[in-house]
């Protein structure tokens, strides 16, 4: 393998969202040279900065029937129970809710936690509060997603941040998905929430890096049920 090949074979492919930011700001850095060279290597990394942002890895997935893996890359902020929002329908009791924070610095690309269908989409308009706080799952804006699988009912909520300024989903409602699968992306810093059925613990502790479609959240199955694993 060449050398040129093996760099290329080491950097994450760029998701297409992000052509039109990255060819802007990159179209910005050389109006920026042109006026002042200082500014326009400032501009270069910022567009650096756009590309790694918008980057879009493969992931291996465990595909298991049961599993619940992280839709998320980011810190898990908090574990706690709560209600889901009204708009999904899922319950009016609390259920175990996993909050993954995600930096400017994360993969933004957010993926399906379990195989299954989805049974309902919901979106909120709300405020851009910082994605890190607590009253940001009820007053932010958000995307609800509703997934029907193994028997339960999985929630994921997209929630903007306060750089986060657009929600883009890439699925619909009745939409089979599998496990790891891309099912949308919140640009520039957010959150996203995870609501677990009550029978289903929490297997991963507040603190931790989660890695969107490969950190197992939860499992619906006996722990010692085998595994198999998918490259998406």
């Amino acid at each position: 393998m060449s050398i040129s090949n093996s760099i290329r074979s080491q950097l994450a492919p760029i998701h297409p969202e992000g052509y039109p930011f990255i060819g802007g700001l990159a179209f910005l850095s050389l109006i920026l040279f042109w006026l002042w060279p200082p500014l326009g290597w400032i501009g270069t990394l910022v567009t650096v900065w756009c590309a790694y942002f918008f980057r879009d890895p493969q992931r291996v997935t465990p595909v298991r029937d049961g599993l619940i893996v992280a839709p998320a890359d980011g810190r898990i902020s908090q574990i706690v129970l709560a209600v889901p929002p009204a708009e999904m329908g899922l319950s009016t009791r609390p259920l175990p809710r996993i909050s993954i924070f995600m930096s400017v610095f994360d993969c933004h690309i957010n993926r399906s936690p379990i195989a299954g269908r989805i049974e309902r989409m919901a979106y909120r308009a709300g405020k851009f509060l910082s994605a890190d706080l607590d009253k940001a799952s009820d007053d932010n804006e958000r995307n609800g997603i509703v997934i029907a699988a193994a028997g339960a009912n999985i929630g994921v909520v997209q929630i903007a941040g306060l750089v986060a300024r657009r929600i883009v989903p890439f699925v619909r409602e009745r939409q089979d998905v599998t496990a790891g699968e891309r099912i949308g992306m919140i640009r520039f810093g957010s959150r996203v929430d995870v609501y677990l059925p009550e029978a289903a613990p929490p297997l991963v502790a507040e603190g931790q890096r989660a890695i969107a479609g490969e950190t197992v959240l939860a499992d619906l199955r006996p722990a010692n049920t085998s595994r198999n694993y998918r490259t998406s």
